[in-house]
């Protein structure tokens, strides 16, 4: 709150009462309000007069005489002509209007009896106003008179002038020496016309003998013209003297200048401030003078210029710093003439302090005051009610030089004074009401009124009132007794109340209360603060391609009590965008979004969001550029021609906002394709102009189009054509090609030359060829056509060949040798190669140097090039994993090379796999295929770290323990030694608890119990795998222990065979008659299935169709959704095929053991006779069939046993041991050299990977990444 209550206030109300008598103006207006409530009597008013000069032009209709005037009572009017009493009324011709001044003098008729000075008087019984006076001129037709001029007759050399003397009428006046046939009279430094219109002649010389020399005068403002009778002015030339020569005949005798301007040394030019200064200097003389002007003391002013041949000086809107004296000079080479100017500034009048009106209280000392500059100085003249002063003696009143006193006013002094301020320059009039009286103050503002402001923004309350005297205003808030104030509380003159930051406790109600000599009366206000009208989401500058949909957001927030006032407008460029509009039908808005669909051109701009209430407006603003391709250029010249180039220019087309990145020349020519556009070349985007080379013998012409990010745009207009002259050709032909289909022959074909290459007729080529191997000549040979036998060719031997233009005009270009081989095989002479069979040997003492765990270096010894039966390719290494280290099993993985271009003994191998044997070979190639392998190499890669673990899952989660269950690596990398463990507790806090680790030794273990956690607590558990080099990537969980034992669950048994498993259980007291879903995976593929609802009175499940040797997970869930809401879950491993084990349960029983036993020994009869009933009918063993295509699945089953899982302690058994035998398909598992040896796998030459190889390492991921996403933790 800024209600203030302090008891000081009293002391401070002087300070915060505001002064309500009205400003003083040049006249007092009681206002409206007072009038309807109190008939104030008001001294008369000029409100309206004609300017103080009217002319009559003759081709007006009538000319009105304004005078209008207000008061209290309505005023009277009279008028003085030239100082006496005319009334318009006496005179029919004017036009009167009724309760006014003014009268009209219609264009009908002699209307100089009416010219003079006017004056308008308007009376009522409180005084008189006057109006400035107003001289109404009749201008007269001008005219020359009429006359007969004698010729001016003067001798050759002598001065003369030509006087117009123009009559005299309404400025300004123009004046122009001509002939009779309208053509202008020529002037120069020796004949000028004068400020005065006189026309000079410095000295006559005999062309000036003319008969029609006239002055016109004309007249703009009333639109004439007239014309002086033509002179005549006859030149006496000197006639020759006996015994002179003919170059003296006419000589002029020189002579010194003389101003005819000017009759004395000196003269005084007085002019006023703001006028044009014009001075003039127009001399004779012989040689003609040149003049200069100068300024004494100072330098010519800067506005100043010199016009007429330098004889007039003219300075425009002169001020005080223009006086002084300025010389003009006029020199000949005889002499000399000088001229003083002294220039006289002066003022018309100018008011200091101009009378204001008052409205004072009866009683008091009334200072009215008036006081005028000017130079000279004005002359100050009072009058009352439009009489002098001295006419209209008064008591209490007196007269001091520039101000009048009224002592002890009464109310009769009311009048009308006017002040007159004088000078030869101009007359200055002001009329000032001074009214004396009393009035008790009266408010005129309406009580009640209701303001809103927005927080923040200031407001202002008024409180507007009328008073003699001027009364004592306060404002008060809430009906308190002190006065509302502080900093940021403003009290103006004319009562208002203005708070510069409204805050939300200023609201509330307000009494404005005033009070002077003669009453007192209040009135209350409201003010409600609103919350400020905000764009919270605002427009965001935009580059839209022409055509599109731009889209423009803008969101505000706005005080919710203008829920129906809120208006969100857009303008574009300051200008309203009108959506009902016709025009604008591309537009509309749709929450807050302004859309502007086809965007055009004309749509870019600047475009605001408006979000208006009727208190306040924000406003944002953003700049919608509308992207295009370019325009086409413009103005396309071709320059600089020489023969077969030629100079192109252009203009750049406007780029619409996407700078241009290029320009694309084209050509056409009209002898092969015409009408055919082609692209010549590409110029940056800042060049304008580009150097064409050309081709001979072409009719050419160009065209530019320009491109930038949105893409080409539309071509130019072709220029003219342009034919180049024939030349010899420039080039050779180029993609020769050297085909030995034959023993005996070589045909060589090649590129030809396009039609526009020719540069001329009659293209041919010399076809050039040679032994390379032995020294003989070139054979040659003329063609047309574009390709060429050579017969009885050795077979596969190197030739040298060149192929040569030649045209009407001259040979073209030395051309190139290239080097090839005669035989069948195909050969590109950019890459040379001869190709008759495979390599024949392989290379030779390879050795293998393991770097380390994944990258081994290959060496080898290179191939004698006659093994290579043409040119070498390179070297291919191919290598396969025999198995890993950890499996005593061969288990051969997928074939991998890399292919290594060029002539080089050792590659490098990456990619291997830790902890495992491979073989490698190396062979080499040509064009033709690869050469045979090299022996093979085994060699083993030491242990790494292992991978991660593929399975990591909770598996029960109690009030203070955490079951986890997961899968070993698929790939250890090494021999697995111990799992590190960790845990740490993580609520959603920034702290996290403190990293426990669980150091699990024993490599066999799958599950753990976290115990002595803390309830209902979030964990994040972490898992790694290490082998004795190191620790593998960890894999993570997150769960969160329960608040309480959860209630009776299901009592679950597992029993696994090789390709089923059988999950049976007990329902428990919760579990009586529900549906769940049963859910394995397998681990090595990473894919889940999930069964059919199963009801728990069934007891028992069977998952059928597992692949046997094979880990997988298995979860009992109460949804069909693969995540942690699990009420069992265990990792368990099918046996191999034949036998299971049992471990556990009934595995301890006798008479299960010997019926196991009985049936393995059944089942091993049965397998024996099939055996060797197969050996009889097959035509190779089972043997010898498994060496060449190994089986995984029966290398991988051994130790087969049959398990039995309980689950009465709710705690998931530990499964089978796993196997670490892996899974390759059977095609796969030959290790035929050939097989290896077929995939294009490259390294650069300095061994740098360019190819790909592949192995189950990618498959294994693959599959790993595919159980994450399908089974999240």
């Amino acid at each position: 709150m800024r209600l203030q209550r302090s008891p000081g206030l009293a002391a401070l109300l002087a300070v915060v009462t505001c002064i309500c008598a009205f400003h003083l103006t040049a006249a007092i207006d009681i206002p409206l309000e007072v009038l309807g409530h109190v008939n104030i009597e008001q001294l008369p008013t000029i409100t309206a007069q004609p300017p103080n000069s009217l002319v009559a032009f003759p081709f007006d209709e009538s000319y009105p005489m304004t005078c209008e005037a207000k008061g209290n009572p309505e005023p009277e009017f009279r008028w003085t002509k030239n100082g006496q009493e005319f009334d318009p009324f006496l005179d029919p011709r004017l036009m009167k209007e009724e309760d006014s001044g003014t009268f009209v003098i219609p264009n009908n008729g002699n209307l100089t009896e009416y010219q003079g000075i006017y004056r308008c008087y308007a009376s009522n019984k409180l005084g008189t106003a006057i109006s400035e006076e107003i001289e109404f001129i009749v201008p007269h037709v001008p005219k020359f008179p009429k006359e007969k001029l004698d010729p001016i007759v003067v001798e050759e050399g002598q001065p003369f002038v030509l006087e117009c003397n123009p009559p005299k009428g309404i400025p300004p006046l123009q004046i122009y020496w001509m002939t009779i046939s309208l053509q202008h009279i020529e002037q120069d430094e020796r004949v000028s016309m004068g400020l005065n219109g006189d026309l000079y002649f410095s000295h006559a010389v005999e062309k000036d003998s003319r008969r029609d020399y006239c002055c016109f005068a004309a007249f703009p403002r009333i639109r004439t013209i007239v014309q002086k009778t033509a002179m005549s002015v006859i030149v006496k030339t000197k006639k020759s003297k006996s015994g002179t020569s003919a170059e003296n005949a006419n000589a002029i005798m020189e002579r010194r200048p003389r101003l005819l301007t000017a009759f004395a040394a000196r003269s005084e030019i007085r002019l006023v401030k703001g006028e044009t200064l014009q001075l003039e200097c127009i001399a004779e003389g012989f040689p003609t003078p040149k003049v200069e002007w100068k300024k004494t003391g100072h330098k010519l002013p800067e506005k100043a210029k010199v016009e007429n041949h330098g004889k007039l000086l003219i300075v425009s809107s002169v001020d005080e710093e223009d006086d002084g004296k300025y010389v003009c000079k006029a020199t000949n080479t005889v002499g000399e003439e000088l001229h003083i100017f002294t220039v006289i500034v002066e003022e018309p009048p100018e008011w200091v302090y101009e009378t204001e009106s008052q409205l004072s209280t009866i009683g008091s000392d009334v200072l009215i005051k008036c006081s005028a500059t000017g130079t000279p100085q004005p002359t100050i003249t009072w009058r009352v009610n439009g009489i002098p002063l001295e006419d209209a003696p008064a008591a209490n009143r007196k007269n001091f030089e520039d101000s009048i006193v009224l002592y002890n006013a009464k109310a009769s002094d009311s009048a009308v004074y006017q002040c007159e301020a004088s000078n030869r320059h101009g007359t200055l009039l002001t009329n000032a009401n001074i009214m004396i009286m009393n009035l008790p103050p009266m408010i005129l503002t309406k009580a009640g009124e209701q303001y809103s402001a927005v927080e923040g923004k200031g407001v202002i309350m008024h409180c507007k009132v009328f008073s003699s005297p001027p009364s004592a205003i306060t404002w008060s808030k809430n009906d308190s007794l002190g006065s509302v104030g502080g900093p940021g509380f403003t009290f103006h003159s004319n009562g208002s109340l203005e708070i510069y930051s409204v805050e939300k406790e200023d609201s509330g109600h307000y009494t404005c209360y005033t009070n002077n000599t003669e009453g007192s009366v209040a009135i209350d206000a409201s003010l409600y603060v609103k919350d400020p009208t905000r764009i919270v989401v605002a427009p965001e500058d935009r580059q839209i391609l022409i055509g599109t949909t731009a889209q423009l957001s803008c969101l505000a927030e706005y005080d919710k009590s203008f829920s129906n006032d809120f208006e969100l407008l857009w303008e574009k460029d300051d200008m309203s965008i009108g959506l009902n509009d016709t025009e604008n039908l591309r537009f509309f808005v749709e929450d807050g979004i302004l859309q502007i669909a086809n965007v055009s051109h004309r749509d870019q701009g600047t475009y605001t969001c408006v979000a208006r209430t009727p208190v306040d407006q924000d406003a944002a603003s953003a700049l919608l550029m509308v992207l295009d391709v370019p325009d086409a250029p413009e103005n396309l010249v071709l320059s600089e021609h020489k023969g077969r180039s030629v100079k192109l220019k252009w203009i750049p087309g406007d780029d619409y906002n996407s700078s241009t990145t290029e320009f694309i020349i084209e050509y056409e020519e009209n002898k092969w394709e015409p009408g055919n556009w082609k692209e010549m070349l590409r110029v940056p985007g800042n060049h304008g102009a580009v150097t064409l080379e050309l081709h001979g013998h072409v009719d050419y012409r160009f065209r530019v189009s320009g491109v930038n990010a949105v893409g080409s745009g539309r071509p130019s207009q072709p220029t003219e054509r342009y034919k180049t002259p024939p030349a010899a050709p420039d080039k050779n032909p180029e993609n020769i090609k050297i085909e030995g289909h034959l023993p005996h022959e070589m045909d060589i074909n090649w590129e030809p030359l396009s039609p526009i290459e020719h540069n001329g007729p009659g293209l041919e080529y010399k076809v050039s060829y040679r032994r390379q191997d032995v020294e003989e000549d070139w054979q040659e040979h003329m063609v047309k056509r574009h390709s060429f036998v050579v017969k009885d060719t050795p077979t596969f031997v190197p030739y040298e060949i060149k192929i040569q233009t030649r045209n009407h005009q001259g040979w073209g270009p030395e051309p190139k040798i290239i080097s090839g081989y005669s035989g069948e095989d195909s050969f590109f002479w950019h890459c040379p190669q001869e190709i008759t069979s495979v390599p024949s040997a392989a290379p030779d003492d390879v050795a293998v140097e393991v770097m380390n765990n994944s990258v081994a270096k290959v060496s080898w010894k290179r191939v004698h090039k006659d093994k290579l039966h043409g040119h070498l390719g390179g070297y291919r290494v191919n290598w396969w994993r025999m198995r890993s280290l950890a499996d005593l099993k061969k288990n051969h993985g997928d074939k991998h090379a890399l292919i290594f271009p060029g002539d080089r003994s050792h590659a490098m191998v990456p990619g291997l796999t830790p902890f495992s044997e491979y073989s490698l070979i190396v062979m080499t190639f040509n064009g033709r295929g690869n050469g045979p392998g090299s022996h093979p190499v085994n060699f083993k890669t030491p242990e790494g770290v292992p991978e991660k673990n593929p399975v990591f899952r909770v598996t029960d989660v109690q009030k203070h323990t955490i079951s986890l269950a997961w899968a070993p690596p698929l790939e250890p990398n090494g021999i697995l030694t111990r799992y590190i463990l960790e845990y740490q507790m993580i609520n959603d806090t920034e702290e996290v608890g403190t990293l426990q680790t669980v150091d699990i030794s024993n490599p066999d273990t799958t599950k753990w119990v976290l115990r002595d956690l803390e309830a209902v607590s979030k964990y994040k558990l972490y898992l790694r795998s290490c082998t004795t080099v190191g620790c593998g990537p960890v894999v993570s969980e997150e769960c969160t222990t329960t608040p309480e034992a959860p209630p009776a669950r299901l009592n679950i048994s597992l029993s696994v065979s090789d390709n089923f498993a059988n999950v049976s259980w007990i329902p428990g007291r919760d579990y009586k008659d529900s549906e769940f879903y049963i859910a394995y995976m397998n681990n090595r593929k990473g894919n889940w299935r999930i069964s059919e609802p199963v009801n728990t009175s069934k007891t028992f499940h069977i998952i059928e169709g597992l692949e046997p040797g094979t880990e997988y997970t298995v979860r009992l869930m109460t949804n069909d959704r693969v995540d942690n809401s699990s009420v069992f879950e265990d990792v368990i491993r099918t046996g191999s095929k034949g036998l299971a084990s049992i471990h556990g349960g009934i595995s301890t029983q006798g008479w299960f053991i010997g019926l196991m036993c009985a049936i393995a020994l059944l089942t091993l009869i049965v397998l024996i006779a099939c055996f060797v009933n197969r050996n009889k009918g097959g035509k190779y063993s089972v043997k010898e069939k498994e060496d060449l295509h190994p089986d995984v699945e029966s290398q991988g089953m051994n130790d087969d046993t049959f398990c039995e899982y309980s689950d009465n302690d709710e705690k998931p058994l530990k499964g089978s041991q796993r196997s670490l035998s892996r899974e390759i398909k059977a095609g796969d598992s030959g290790d035929s050299l050939v097989d290896y040896g077929d995939e294009d796998v490259q390294f650069n030459e300095d061994g740098s990977f360019i190819g790909e190889y592949a192995g189950r390492k990618e498959k294994r991921a693959s599959a790993e990444i595919k159980a994450a996403v399908q089974a999240p933790a």
